[in-house]
């Protein structure tokens, strides 16, 4: 029996990560309280039932009991359950912005009648030891739906393997840096796609641009020496303990030169076994 409990940031996506949990044969219950989740599993290990995968979906209507969620967990342990924890996260900007324009309100703004700017803070200082905790993180600040599903599916069907899970974001300086970065790369420093006419239009996933940005001798020798980076810096992120790192590729607009290198980094990764996912934060925008 493995059982799955999934929190987060209100507004962070645990429905979407519900929906896909069931589409995976998860036997998923919205919102049990944190105290009744060990009983739980005592009793639900006597019906003999066949559905082997079990997942918690807790939020911050239940807020008092985030407290026990550690010592939940350790008690399923104790008690023989395979038992992790998955935590949503999104930037606070990105929240405000979706309940802003879902015109919903926070659960902890109707509770404590608080701005919705201060309930997104209140209830990230609730989660912090959670966040510390955690098996795995998702952050869905960049993610679409459809990445989103991906990355649950990524994360979901790979639960004993606890594995670093890379994060490789291209973006452009002028749209603002990436917050959540752990390492962050500046490749303005290449010649920029966006000087050639016929390439302007275009971006790093349209092989002109590729062609043009990779047939640099500069640009090849950074390219090695970044993964080479990489590589030497990933085992050690992963004995750290850390669960999630986010690399971040930046040029001026976030069309070109950061899309193509972003690429070739995640292509490196994942011949070499890693979970990748890639976001172009920038990519959509305008000029460079």
């Amino acid at each position: 029996m493995r059982y799955l409990i999934v929190t987060g940031m209100s507004g962070s996506g645990k429905s979407v990560a519900q929906g896909v949990l069931e589409d995976m044969g998860y036997y998923c219950i919205d919102n049990m309280p944190v105290a009744l989740i060990s009983k739980f599993a005592e009793l639900y290990a006597q019906t003999g039932s066949r559905q082997s995968n079990v997942a918690f979906i807790i939020d911050v209507r239940g807020e008092s009991n985030f407290r026990p969620l550690e010592e939940e967990v350790e008690s399923m342990k104790a008690s023989g359950y395979e038992c992790k924890v998955l935590v949503l996260d999104c930037s606070s900007d990105v929240l405000l912005n979706r309940y802003k324009e879902t015109r919903r309100i926070h659960p902890l703004s109707a509770l404590y009648n608080i701005p919705i700017s201060e309930a997104i803070e209140k209830e990230r200082q609730l989660l912090e030891n959670i966040f510390e905790k955690a098996d795995y993180i998702i952050d869905s600040t960049y993610l679409t739906v459809h990445q989103m599903r991906e990355k649950m599916q990524d994360v979901c069907g790979n639960q004993k393997k606890r594995s670093l899970t890379i994060n490789v974001i291209s973006f452009g300086f002028k749209n603002g840096s990436v917050k959540e970065a752990d390492l962050v790369f500046d490749v303005r420093c290449f010649p920029n796609p966006f000087y050639v006419s016929k390439l302007r239009n275009l971006t790093g996933l349209d092989p002109e641009v590729r062609e043009y940005v990779m047939e640099m001798p500069k640009t090849k020798t950074f390219l090695e020496k970044l993964c080479d980076m990489i590589d030497f810096l990933l085992p050690l992120y992963s004995e750290e303990g850390k669960r999630q790192l986010t690399v971040a590729i930046g040029c001026t607009g976030g069309k070109h030169r950061s899309v193509t290198i972003a690429e070739a980094l995640a292509t490196h990764l994942r011949d070499g076994g890693e979970s990748v996912s890639v976001i172009h934060r920038d990519i959509k925008n305008g000029k460079q």
